[in-house]
């Protein structure tokens, strides 16, 4: 194979990667987070860590720390992150997991579960179509399932 002909090759082999929908994906969402991050950060410690300040007491959280041994210990900015931390959770569980929660028990409302077996070795109960048992590993034969 000649040289130019492996490079083309190598660059369709790696067009047909970084455009596959995933990589894609995954880039857009990398490119968002880092956004999102950003600005929870600067609501955190424009916002937020001002409000709680004010009620505690304290001017400014990044600014606490304590020295031990010519050391210093800055758990100001801990604290400013554990807030962000918090903050980015608490958005993602109500803004992501809670709807799409909701969008899943709407879908499997009307699904049947799946026939349930009881495995002949260790008697657990497992899928029917399963064809090993995961709680001992047996290898189960072909219409090995009774129904419960």
């Amino acid at each position: 194979m000649k040289r130019t002909e492996l490079v083309t090759s190598l660059l369709k082999e790696f067009r047909t990667f970084v455009l596959r929908a995933n990589a894609v994906d995954l880039a857009i969402a990398v490119a968002l987070g880092a956004a999102f991050t950003a600005v929870v950060q600067a609501i955190v410690t424009d916002l937020f860590t001002p409000l709680i300040s004010a009620i505690a007491g304290s001017s400014n959280f990044a600014k606490l720390s304590f020295n031990l041994r010519g050391s210093t210990f800055s758990y100001g900015l801990v604290i400013n992150a554990l807030i962000a931390l918090l903050s980015i959770a608490a958005i993602l569980f109500f803004l992501v997991v809670k709807p799409m929660n909701a969008l899943r028990r709407r879908h499997d409302r009307g699904a049947t579960p799946p026939p349930k077996g009881l495995c002949p070795a260790c008697f657990t109960e497992i899928d029917a179509r399963s064809r090993r048992c995961p709680a001992c590993t047996e290898v189960l034969a072909e219409g090995w399932a009774t129904e419960i």
